[in-house]
This record gives C-alpha cells, sequence and structure tokens, in this order.
C-alpha cells in the first residue's frame, strides 16, 4: 500500500544562516523558525530546512537528500523496507515528533519524520 507523503522538506546547507535567513523568508513570505540539532544550528523557513555548522557536525545532516513528512512513520519504514529501502536509522524521538532515515534502492538518502 503506497504511503501518504504529506510536504518534502528541501535541504540547504549555508555558510551563515543568519545572511541566509533573510533570502528565504522574503522568497516564502515565512519567519524562519531556528533551532539546534546535534551540534547543527538550523532554520526551516517554509519548504526549506537552511543548517550549518562544523563540517563534522553538518555531514550527517548534509548526506540526506531532503525531509518526507509523513502521516504515518511506521507504515512509511514498512513500506520503504518492502520496496527495497535499507534503514539507515531506525525510528527514534526528536524534538518534534519521530524520524527514520532510509536509503532508496537507487542511493538517495531521506529523512522521514512523523508521529
Amino acid at each position: 500500500m503506497p504511503i501518504t507523503i504529506n510536504s518534502v522538506v528541501a535541504r540547504q546547507r549555508v555558510d551563515d544562516l543568519e545572511a541566509a535567513i533573510p533570502f528565504y523568508e522574503r522568497l516564502t513570505g515565512e519567519a524562519a523558525d531556528r533551532f539546534d540539532f546535534a551540534g547543527v544550528r538550523l532554520a526551516s523557513v517554509g519548504p526549506f530546512l537552511l543548517f550549518c555548522g562544523l563540517d563534522e557536525a553538518v555531514r550527517r545532516v548534509a548526506q540526506v537528500s531532503a525531509t518526507l513528512a509523513v502521516s504515518d512513520l511506521a507504515a512509511a519504514v514498512e513500506e520503504g523496507i518492502a520496496a527495497g529501502a535499507t534503514v539507515v536509522m531506525p525510528a527514534q524521538p526528536t524534538p518534534n515528533g519521530h524520524r527514520a532515515v532510509l536509503r532508496h534502492p537507487h542511493g538517495g538518502v531521506y529523512e522521514y519524520v512523523g508521529p
């Protein structure tokens, strides 16, 4: 059974988070939501997730192509595996819900987030 992807968040590494935010706020008409996670500074602005930090910490975030918001994370992971994806990181809690990271059969790595 196909999963429902509610939204896709494009990830963009930037050198200076505060300098980049005004462009994306103007582009989307939305205010940035800034936060830190695992040593990385991030800002969510509309469909964009901007991030910066030291190379070591940022590498983990940069390896993921996009974030896919789903309504049922467990079902999405199960369906992804059934279709040939491999689990890079099993589902775990985050400040904003739960996340899992899957590598699709053709090499793309995606973060799935949901309840």
